[in-house]
């Protein structure tokens, strides 16, 4: 009963807030690196913890990781994973990942959140 209900569960529609620290994943990376090695820090966060190989990054969550520059990247961001139904007839995945970004006014006490949509 309960691996059948793993792998069940696993495969459903769920969306979730997290708190990712950019800081950690990017400490004593290259200057000119920082941003984009900051995006795949970021896809490599949502397939670890969605377990879908597809993650598609949304514009708003590139744009806040390249506002200060390459180099200051911000230390944490707060993002929504949300894995989805690919619509696709001849696409290899089942599911994909939709990364997009939340606005928060601070770090402070934010925890995984399970979001209804």
């Amino acid at each position: 009963m309960g691996k059948d209900s793993r792998k069940a569960r696993s495969a459903d529609v769920v969306t979730r807030d997290y708190t990712i620290n950019l800081n950690k994943r990017l400490h004593r990376a290259t200057f000119k690196k920082k941003a984009p090695r900051a995006l795949r820090a970021i896809r490599k966060f949502a397939q670890q913890t969605m377990n879908t190989s597809d993650v598609r990054i949304d514009t708003e969550l590139n744009k806040f990781v390249w506002s200060k520059g390459v180099r200051n990247v911000p230390f944490r961001v707060r993002v929504r994973l949300s894995r989805k139904r690919n619509e696709d007839e001849e696409a290899t995945e089942k599911l994909y990942t939709l990364v997009q970004y939340v606005k928060v006014d601070d770090f402070h006490d934010l925890q995984t959140e399970n979001v209804d949509e």
